[in-house]
């Protein structure tokens, strides 16, 4: 008797597993104090990130009241839209999509009820470059940990930027001190997330990360790594990569 194989994702950039458990968290997107408390804490220091990586990259002063001035820019995994808002705020045309049409609904219904325009679609990476759409950049948070195949995903991502632009990563390095400090203190200690919002074994590594980026067209990125200072309770930008980092990398074709 032979034992049956373990179901496979359907699609290579995306788990319908991990959509579903998203699906169910489509409401708490903006309660500060909710499941994504980690990332309205993380904001703050991950938009600086953004910003400064986006305005060097593209020449803008960095300082401005709106250094994005102009930029079309896709939030790929956009969630309930915590980094669509901010961006537009700082003068970029955003357009956020995520396979979860529940998740987007919020999204849309928090956007207009701040005044914000921004493009908001359920749809999939691979929806968007059959339609041969390209944007200035892209930015990508806390999703490539979630997908799959993360070289095919960033293929399809490459493919939306225009040739001399950026892609901003974030995500999760696969270490001992990462499945400590993410999994076992976030998730069952802490309750920082919802058990069972991670799996370690596809938590990236720099290097894996860069390989991928090259072979997806991608110039040597630039990381930074994403620290909890306690005694201040803030996240910051920090050298240590060991638990969550960014990336910055240009389109080098």
């Amino acid at each position: 008797m032979h034992a049956e194989p373990a179901p496979q994702p359907a699609s290579l950039t995306l788990d319908p597993r991990e959509i579903e458990r998203f699906e169910r968290l489509a409401d708490a997107w903006w309660d500060p104090n909710g499941k994504f408390r980690p990332l309205h804490s993380q904001g703050p220091a991950r938009l600086r990130f953004i910003r400064d990586a986006l305005a060097r990259h593209f020449g803008h002063p960095e300082r401005e009241l709106k250094p994005l001035q102009g930029l079309s820019i896709l939030d790929v995994g956009c969630g309930g839209g915590l980094v669509c808002e901010p961006l537009a705020r700082l003068g970029a045309q955003v357009t956020g999509i995520d396979p979860t049409p529940e998740t987007i609904a919020t999204a849309r219904r928090h956007a207009e009820a701040q005044g914000l325009a921004i493009d908001y679609r359920a749809a999939r990476v691979e929806e968007v470059r059959a339609a041969g759409e390209t944007f200035d950049a892209a930015v990508c948070l806390e999703v490539i940990e979630h997908v799959p195949d993360v070289g095919g995903f960033l293929s399809v991502v490459g493919a939306l930027i225009k040739p001399g632009g950026a892609l901003i990563l974030s995500t999760l390095n696969r270490t001992w001190k990462s499945y400590a400090l993410a999994i076992v203190a976030a998730e069952y200690v802490l309750g920082w997330l919802p058990r069972g919002t991670h799996d370690w074994q596809r938590f990236v590594t720099p290097e894996e990360l860069s390989r991928h980026l090259a072979a997806a067209g991608f110039a040597s990125p630039h990381f930074e790594g994403l620290v909890y200072d306690v005694i201040h309770d803030e996240w910051k930008l920090y050298p240590d990569t060991g638990v969550n980092y960014l990336a910055a990398a240009a389109l080098a074709r």
